[in-house]
């Protein structure tokens, strides 16, 4: 299966457990992959049968900023559910990093990962 992705964007939001994070906010990166034939759009050089890139960001700037959620899993899974409503694609991938996380030590990010096929998908 082909893929679109977006790698790396950023948002600041208001997602966690902790009072805290809901009510100061952070830094959360999100990258989707979307899985659907490309051929179409590569045979006919057309942006009508391709996949919008800045529609997926917008989408998924959206979701991330639209409202707060206290798991990261449940913000991967609206955003998975809002790019299958909004685009033609038989599968999306997303994953949602979170920089700041409130962990002692040092790391680069905690985060999750899901792919979703459109049966998966109740708005999809």
């Amino acid at each position: 299966m082909d893929k679109v992705f977006i790698e790396g964007m950023s948002f600041f939001a208001k997602h966690g457990v902790l009072p805290a994070e809901r009510e100061i906010g952070q830094k959360f990166l999100v990258d989707v992959v979307l899985f659907l034939d490309l051929a179409p759009a590569g045979n006919a050089d057309d942006l009508e049968q391709a996949v919008d890139y800045l529609a997926v960001y917008r989408e998924v700037e959206k979701v991330v900023c639209g409202r707060s959620y206290r798991l990261l899993e449940t913000l991967a899974e609206a955003v998975a559910a809002a790019v299958m409503e909004a685009f033609p694609v038989n599968q999306v991938g997303v994953r949602v990093k979170k920089p700041g996380a409130p962990l002692p030590g040092c790391f680069d990010s905690v985060g999750v990962e899901i792919t979703r096929t459109r049966e998966q998908c109740p708005s999809g």
